[in-house]
């Protein structure tokens, strides 16, 4: 439990100084570390959540912030996270999706890596219907294997330029935390998870003092485009792991 909590410390550092929670990282730490792939969801769902909140608070209280944004994201997320918290799905396909989820994000960390220095565009306004059709999808991902989400829809932000870099940081630290309690709600509904999830405790701990040093680099120490290059670098040699453990 040393050796995993000080990797849990290593991930929050890294997603809390781009404004994520880590939730995907955790989940593959998590199954190299053989833990019972039953209780990931929740573990990684209330370290996002521990994590997230302490830069969500420091984002709004900044001002950084565009509710208007956010709120048809979390129509569609908010409820297709706890459906899919709610579902049961054997170990072979979690392993595959948290593969898949790891690569996709990793891939596009790294294309956006510069994206969070850039603020000289054109912000365009999104149609309502599709940022909660998009939402849903986020929300339904992410609670069916334990991930806030934040991770997709801040690199799709970016690409559809919705709004200056700082307000899309707050906005998926946002939906992260918002997505995760959904998501927590699902996962109780299944038998065992609330009894075991005190065993994993060390780890929470770790996260949160993690959430803070990571704050604190991106406040004071490094850029957030280098932040970003350094945890999809992160995210890419996980999934690379991951593969050798399902394929080989």
């Amino acid at each position: 439990m040393i050796i995993l909590s000080i990797f849990f410390l290593i991930t929050a550092i890294l997603y809390s100084s781009v404004g994520f929670g880590g939730g995907s990282t955790y989940l593959a730490l998590l199954l190299i570390w053989d833990i019972p792939y039953y209780i990931f969801p929740i573990i990684a769902l209330v370290c996002n959540i521990i994590v997230v909140s302490g830069n969500s608070y420091n984002y709004v209280r900044a001002r950084n912030h565009n509710f208007r944004l956010l709120f048809p994201f979390l129509l569609g997320s908010i409820p297709l996270a706890f459906i899919g918290g709610s579902l049961e799905i054997n170990k072979e396909i979690f392993e595959i999706l948290l593969f898949l989820v790891l690569s996709i994000a990793g891939i596009l960390l790294l294309i956006n890596n510069k994206s969070y220095e850039n603020a000289n565009f054109v912000v365009k306004k999104l149609s309502f219907t599709f940022s909660i059709l998009i939402g849903s999808v986020l929300g339904l991902v992410s609670g069916t294997i334990g991930i806030g989400g934040g991770i997709f829809l801040s690199p799709i932000l970016f690409l559809l330029k919705a709004e200056k870099p700082k307000i899309i940081v707050t906005t998926a630290s946002l939906f992260i935390l918002i997505n995760s309690v959904s998501g927590i709600l699902g996962q109780l509904t299944k038998e065992n998870v609330l009894s075991e999830i005190f065993l994993y405790s060390p780890l929470f701990l770790t996260v949160f003092f993690g959430g803070l040093f990571g704050n604190y680099l991106n406040l004071k120490i490094f850029s957030n485009s280098i932040l970003a290059l350094i945890t999809s670098m992160l995210v890419i040699f996980v999934a690379i792991r991951i593969a050798f453990k399902i394929f080989f």
